[in-house]
């Protein structure tokens, strides 16, 4: 739990330092025109910092950790937010500064967000696999069968 806690604290110390970052450098730089510098901020500290104190709180409700898949989430959608967030802060800095980012950038971008799609689908299975089994799937006790009668219900005024 502390990693992923940790993890999340991480990303948020990103997420201001990254808003610090796009406000200096278009002052500095006196630009006024759009920049993805200007939505670094926020993907961080939702991809990041809040979405990981989400899994904090699955993991303290159903031990995701203790599925081995947890690792493999783990590590993918982190390597997929750290390749789109940079990628997202090279082609807007280089936008501020006014040149073209060229389409490698783009192409990382894309395999950032193959990375976090893979990652999320990680998680869901994991957490599928943490789950109890929903009831009437053959895991619980078998509904009565006896029909209910006025004596096993109570009167109550």
């Amino acid at each position: 739990m502390r990693k992923i806690l940790n993890t999340a604290h991480l990303y948020m110390i990103i997420g201001v330092v990254s808003g610090l970052y796009y406000r200096e450098l278009t002052k500095a730089k006196d630009f006024t025109g759009d920049t993805q510098l200007a939505v670094v901020h926020t993907h961080v500290l939702a991809l990041g910092m809040l979405f990981f104190l989400i899994v904090l709180a699955l993991e303290k409700l159903f031990t995701l950790t203790t599925t081995p898949l947890f690792t493999w989430f783990f590590w993918i959608y982190n390597a997929g937010l750290a390749v789109t967030v940079a990628m997202m802060t090279l082609h807007g800095t280089l936008t501020v500064l006014g040149h073209d980012s060229g389409e490698a950038v783009a192409m990382a971008a894309g395999l950032g967000h193959i990375l976090l799609t893979a990652g999320l689908v990680l998680l869901f299975v994991t957490l599928g696999k943490r789950l109890p089994a929903a009831p009437g799937k053959g895991t619980g006790p078998a509904p009565s069968s006896q029909p209910v009668t006025r004596e096993h219900v109570t009167d109550t005024p």
